[in-house]
């Protein structure tokens, strides 16, 4: 199999493994091994595991910009990553995230108004990606002629490179655009999250310089590229069978469970982000080296036998504990909102446009590159 036809569709590929080795031991691009955790119950051990860090076994030297960039939550263990949740959840608050109700609807029904003017659009350049970065960026208190930037960036850190823009050019200005970011907060605070992290503290406690702009990058990439690829994700799969278009549109009440399986079926994110195996260890049989790195396959364990019928798309499955957020302490603390953007986002759209259909021709759709994010490319569809 090539690797643009596993980019395509990787399922028949991780349920292979699954039966097979389900804890496979695989040489990465830049030489080094690591093992891959496929099966359900494995990946929520390895998700919760102590034993698992964030930190790699043996230092590894940092610059400026890592640095920068490598202070939040998701990259951190316990005690720092207890501390560091704690001052961000005092910010990023469910009362913050229900207040963002109304502009999301908004939001949603002016790109949908755009949309009505054209008879065929690219889904992700349209409606799929401007939406959550505009709550993003709202969110945070990002200017609006900035976005498109932040795009790019984004787009860079986890693919690698877009557009002639390399890697180590697109950690350099996010981390100096954020960093001027925050110096302006500072002096003219707002009612946006940066400002809100500026000023949180838990008695003495508060977040370093590192850790404000760490936390901002986080928030922002992972704040949006969710969100992008679960529309998309959903739209595609909605659309591919014309059947769950129509009977989602027929049902709304359900919508909720609806995008649970969008989550699980097809999540948008592929593997969760590396783990490094502290001490030796086991995980589904195989014997773990300390100093190993550690990725757990979301995707595939989403698919395992552990869901009745795994392979199909159940628009009313129910329960539904799929991982595609995460699991344990470093579940995605961003998640009610990507449930609160795609509620509304999918209710409108099945609203306005009854007849979206695929746009599509004997070229297959293609997916974007790595194992981190799950999306399309580019996604063509019809209003009309």
């Amino acid at each position: 199999m090539t690797q643009d036809s596993f980019q395509a569709d990787p399922h028949p590929v991780y349920a292979q493994w699954r039966r097979a080795e389900p804890v496979r031991r695989v040489t990465m691009g830049n030489g080094r091994d690591a093992w891959l955790v496929t099966r359900y119950e494995d990946a929520r051990q390895a998700l919760t595991d102590p034993r698992l860090s964030k930190q790699p076994a043996f230092g590894e030297p940092r610059d400026e910009v890592g640095a920068a960039l490598s202070r939040h939550m998701l990259a951190a263990d316990p005690p720092d990553h207890t501390r560091l949740r704690r001052l961000v959840s005092a910010a990023f608050t469910a009362r913050r995230i229900e207040l963002l109700r109304p502009r999301i609807e908004e939001l949603t029904d002016e790109l949908l108004d755009a949309m009505s003017e054209h008879d065929r659009i690219d889904f992700l350049d349209a409606f799929a990606f401007p939406l959550p970065i505009q709550v993003i960026c709202e969110l945070l208190g990002v200017p609006a002629e900035d976005r498109d930037r932040f795009r790019e960036w984004s787009t860079a850190l986890v693919s690698g490179s877009i557009g002639g823009m390399a890697l180590a050019e697109a950690r350099r200005a996010i981390v100096e655009y954020i960093r001027k970011l925050i110096a302006e907060r500072r002096t003219r605070p707002g009612d946006d999250l940066i400002s809100g992290l500026i000023a949180v503290r838990d008695d003495e406690d508060r977040l370093s310089e590192d850790e404000l702009t760490s936390m901002v990058f986080l928030l922002l990439i992972a704040g949006h590229e969710t969100t992008v690829n679960l529309l998309g994700n959903g739209t595609y799969l909605l659309l591919s069978e014309r059947d769950r278009w129509e009977r989602l549109r027929a049902g709304r009440e359900l919508l909720p469970s609806a995008i649970e399986e969008f989550l699980r079926y097809e999540g948008p994110v592929e593997t969760a982000t590396f783990r490094f195996a502290a001490e030796d260890l086991e995980i589904g049989g195989r014997q773990i080296a300390a100093g190993d790195p550690v990725f757990v396959v979301l995707l595939s364990a989403n698919r395992d036998d552990h869901f009745p019928y795994g392979d199909e798309l159940l628009l009313d499955r129910t329960p539904n504990p799929h991982l595609a957020f995460g699991h344990g302490i470093h579940y995605c603390l961003g998640a009610p909102l990507a449930r609160l953007e795609a509620a509304i986002a999918f209710d409108r759209l099945l609203t306005r446009f009854p007849g979206l259909k695929l746009d599509i021709t004997d070229e297959p759709l293609e997916w974007r590159p790595g194992l981190l994010i799950r999306g399309l490319q580019k996604l063509p569809v019809r209003t009309v």
